[in-house]
């Protein structure tokens, strides 16, 4: 597959039709500019003494199949701890904000860990591919054209998910996504995979898109173990435990909008 997600032009991105989202056919999935900008501040230079411990994604308002502009800075210097900002536009617009936070590394040689970081998932070659698209679309989208999702389990059936997920498109011409890239791209499927209500029914878009981690992802498969929490009257919560192939690498979660349709 040729065609990218983005193409670059100038200072602006311009998103291609296998960026679009499941809800909005004119406006993004939110795992597209998740992985623009986490190559943004990967760009950034950060010391190598120090790791990406959060990924953070406020979506205030549908990102817009139009052109974007991305600017990023250091929101806090420091030797032990680092934090980057970020704000997307579509022309005078900030349609997202976000943030990532950098902390110096664990020291080798420690004691072992106290806590099990939990059984690394069967692998993405025990899985079953499955053609995802929550509206049931068959034309381009993130989901449907960018994407590779394999389940382990839950695949067409509500309630907790685990699949294998990579990204088949690069970032932009001649650039692919880094695995820390691609996993905060898939990570922005937790509440699709794992939906607890029927679509034909309800949405149930995320604000927002948190990624915590204890160490960065390797390989091109990213892995997750997904539920959503909602109470009636309260709110709702996706949850994913995030794997590479050699066990687990963090967590996600996503704060949901839910309504009737």
């Amino acid at each position: 597959m040729s065609e990218s997600l983005f193409r670059a032009e100038g200072e602006r991105y311009l998103p291609s039709e296998h960026t679009r989202g499941p809800w909005d056919p004119g406006a993004l999935h939110g795992g597209a500019p998740a992985a623009l900008i986490t190559a943004a501040f990967q760009r950034m230079d950060p010391d190598p003494e120090l790791r990406f411990a959060r990924l953070g994604f406020e979506f205030l308002r549908p990102v817009p199949m139009a052109p974007l502009t991305l600017c990023t800075g250091v929101a806090r210097g420091g030797r032990r701890v680092r934090e980057l900002s970020a704000e997307l536009r579509a022309e005078d617009q900030l349609v997202c904000r976000a943030s990532a936070l950098l902390v110096q590394r664990v020291p080798e040689g420690l004691p072992a860990q106290a806590h099990d970081a939990g059984e690394p998932m069967p692998g993405p070659e025990l899985a079953r591919r499955v053609h995802f698209s929550l509206d049931g679309d068959d034309r381009p989208g993130f989901g449907a054209s960018a994407t590779e999702l394999r389940f382990l389990d839950g695949a067409g059936a509500p309630g907790p998910a685990r699949v294998w997920m990579r990204l088949l498109r690069e970032l932009y011409p001649g650039v692919p996504a880094s695995p820390l890239a691609q996993l905060s791209a898939m990570a922005d499927f937790g509440n699709g995979v794992s939906a607890s209500l029927p679509i034909e029914q309800f949405v149930f878009i995320n604000a927002d898109l948190h990624i915590h981690l204890h160490r960065e992802p390797s390989g091109a498969w990213t892995g997750l173990d997904s539920r959503t929490l909602l109470s009636a009257g309260g709110t709702a919560l996706a949850e994913s435990v995030l794997h590479d192939e050699q066990g687990s690498v963090g967590r996600a979660f996503q704060a949901l909008v839910v309504a009737r349709r």
